[in-house]
C-alpha cells in the first residue's frame, strides 16, 4: 500500500492524515470546509480544528472525492451521524475490495446501526475494518506515543493495513472482532459525558472511579449482546478508550459533561464548539438499543435522559444511588 485517502478534515481526520504521511504513504485529505483545504495546502495547518499543529507538507487536501479514487486504503472519519451520507457521496469512486478503515465512534440514530452496518449497506463492495482506541487527536498529530485497536475479520487485511499506517509512535494491535471494537468506542463517549457530570458536580474521585468501573460493565454487556466479545472491550478499544476519555477535559464528551455538572444547559455546553461530541448524538441511540436488546445500562440511560431534558442532574444522580443492591458480577 502506498496511497491513503482520509475522509474528514476535522481534528481526528487531520491527525490520522498525519499518521499516514509519517508512515510514508502518499496522503490525500478530503475536507468539506474550503478554508480547511486552503489552510492545509497553503500553510500546512488546520487552524479550524487542530490549531497550533504543524502538518506534514506532503499531505494534500481536497474537496473532490475523485482525488481519493486511486487510494490503496481509505480512512473514513466523518462524524458518525454523517457517515451514511458521506459514504454514499464517495460511492462512485470505490473499487471492488477497497479497504475502508472506519475511524468514527458512534451508533446511527434512527437505524441504531454500527458504522460497519452503515458501510455494508452503502458500499458493499468495500472491505471493512475498524480503528478505535485511546487517542486524543492533538497528541496523535504531534507524534506522541499512541496504541490503538485495528479490527478486521480478515487477518491478512488487518496485517496489511497495520503495516501501512504504523509508525514508531502509532502502534496498532490487531483484533478480528469489529463489533466489540465499535461498541466500545460508541458507548465510552456516553460514559465520558457521565464522568464529566460527576466531576463537574464535585462528587469526588471515588465516585469517578465507581462510574468508570460500572460504566465498563454496561459497555461490556451491550457489546456482548450485539455479538461482540468481552475480551475485545477489555482492551484498548474499550477499557483503554474509556479510561482516557473519562479522565481528561481534553475529551470533547467529558467537557460537555463538566459543563452540565456545573449547571449549564446542553445548549450552553455545546456553544462555540466546532468539533462534534459524538456522545451527545449516540446517547439516545445507546438507550434505544439497550432497551431493544434488553440490556441493563442505567448510567447510559440516565445520561440520555439528562441530555434529552427529561430529568435534571441531581435527580439522575439520586436515581442511580438509590438502585437496589446487587451482586457486582
Amino acid at each position: 500500500m502506498s496511497r491513503a485517502g482520509v475522509i474528514g478534515g476535522g481534528a481526528w481526520g487531520t491527525a490520522l492524515a498525519q499518521v499516514c504521511a509519517r508512515a510514508g504513504l502518499e496522503t490525500a485529505l478530503w475536507a468539506r470546509e474550503p478554508e480547511v483545504v486552503e489552510a492545509v495546502n497553503g500553510a500546512h495547518e488546520n487552524p479550524l480544528f487542530l490549531p497550533g499543529v504543524a502538518l506534514e507538507p506532503s499531505i494534500r487536501a481536497t474537496a473532490d472525492f475523485a482525488d481519493l479514487a486511486g487510494s490503496d486504503l481509505v480512512l473514513a472519519v466523518p462524524p458518525a451521524q454523517h457517515m451514511r451520507a458521506t459514504l454514499k457521496a464517495f460511492a462512485p469512486h470505490v473499487r471492488e475490495d477497497l479497504p475502508i478503515l472506519l475511524c468514527s465512534k458512534g451508533i446511527e440514530q434512527g437505524s441504531l446501526k454500527l458504522m460497519t452496518d452503515v458501510l455494508a449497506e452503502t458500499l458493499p463492495q468495500a472491505r471493512a475494518a475498524v480503528l478505535s482506541g485511546p487517542s486524543f487527536a492533538g497528541e496523535v498529530a504531534r507524534g506522541l506515543p499512541t496504541a490503538v485497536t485495528l479490527a478486521c475479520p480478515d487477518e491478512g487485511c488487518a496485517g496489511e493495513l497495520g503495516e501501512a499506517i504504523a509508525t514508531p509512535a502509532f502502534r496498532p494491535y490487531f483484533a478480528t472482532d469489529m463489533i466489540g471494537a465499535e461498541a466500545g468506542g460508541a458507548v465510552k463517549n456516553v460514559l465520558a459525558i457521565a464522568c464529566g457530570i460527576v466531576e463537574g458536580r464535585g462528587l469526588g474521585r471515588s465516585a469517578h472511579a465507581a462510574l468508570i468501573t460500572r460504566g465498563f460493565a454496561e459497555l461490556t454487556r451491550l457489546a456482548v449482546a450485539l455479538g461482540g466479545e468481552a475480551e475485545t472491550v477489555a482492551g484498548l478499544c474499550g477499557l483503554g478508550d474509556l479510561v482516557l476519555t473519562c479522565s481528561s477535559p481534553q475529551s470533547r464528551n467529558m467537557s460537555v459533561g463538566l459543563a452540565l455538572g456545573r449547571g449549564q444547559t446542553l445548549e450552553e455546553a455545546l456553544a462555540g464548539k466546532l468539533s462534534v461530541a459524538e456522545g451527545v448524538a449516540s446517547a439516545p441511540a445507546v438507550r434505544q438499543l439497550s432497551r431493544k436488546l434488553g440490556v441493563d445500562t442505567p448510567i447510559c440511560e440516565a445520561t440520555a435522559a439528562i441530555l434529552a431534558g427529561e430529568i435534571d442532574v441531581d435527580t439522575a444522580i439520586a436515581g442511580l444511588l438509590s438502585r437496589p443492591l446487587r451482586e457486582e458480577n
